[in-house]
C-alpha cells in the first residue's frame, strides 16, 4: 500500500503547485493591467432598442497590437457563454458568470472576422472581432456566434454602427 501512497501524494502535490502557479501568474497579469479603465455601463433600456441579438461565446479581449496578450483585468480575459446585443448606442455582450461588456458606438473602431484569437481557433471567419478603445488603449474583443448566420448578423449590425 505504501508503494502507491508516495507517488499518489507526489502527483497531488505537483498538481496543486501547478494550479498555484497558474493563479499567481493570472493575479500578476491583473495587477499589471490595473491601469486600464473599467468597461462602460450599458444604458438601462438598451435591450428594447436592439437591432440584433446573437447567442454565442465571448472568447477574449486582447490588446489590438498584441493579439496573443489576453487582458485579464475587469474580467475581460474570462471566456463565457454570452449574448451579443447590438443597439444604436453600441454593442452589449451579456455574459454569464462574468461581468458584462458594453462597447459604446463612439468607441467602436472596426468590425472584422478572424479564424482565431488567443486560446480559441475555429474555421476561417468564424469569430467576429470588435476593435474598440478602452480608454486610451485599443483592444480587440472576439465573439463566436452559435451559427454562421448569427456571425453574419452580428458583423452586419455592428458594422452599421460604424457607418452611423
Amino acid at each position: 500500500m505504501s508503494d502507491k501512497l508516495v507517488p499518489t501524494l507526489l502527483t497531488i502535490l505537483i498538481v496543486v503547485v501547478l494550479f498555484a502557479l497558474l493563479w499567481w501568474g493570472w493575479r500578476g497579469r491583473v495587477r499589471r493591467q490595473s491601469g486600464l479603465p473599467p468597461v462602460a455601463q450599458a444604458p438601462r433600456d438598451l435591450m428594447q432598442r436592439a437591432t440584433a441579438r446573437v447567442d454565442g461565446m465571448y472568447v477574449v479581449t486582447t490588446y489590438a497590437s498584441q493579439p496573443l496578450e489576453r487582458i485579464a483585468s475587469h474580467g475581460l480575459g474570462v471566456r463565457t457563454t454570452a449574448e451579443a446585443v447590438v443597439a444604436p448606442e453600441g454593442v452589449f455582450l451579456n455574459r454569464q458568470g462574468a461581468p458584462d461588456v458594453f462597447i459604446p458606438r463612439e468607441h467602436l473602431r472596426a468590425v472584422s472576422t478572424a479564424s482565431g484569437m488567443v486560446g480559441k481557433f475555429v474555421e476561417r471567419g468564424g469569430l467576429v472581432v470588435l476593435t474598440w478603445d478602452l480608454g486610451d488603449t485599443r483592444v480587440d474583443t472576439g465573439f463566436r456566434a452559435r451559427t454562421g448566420e448569427g456571425s453574419r448578423e452580428l458583423e452586419d449590425a455592428a458594422s452599421a454602427l460604424l457607418d452611423a
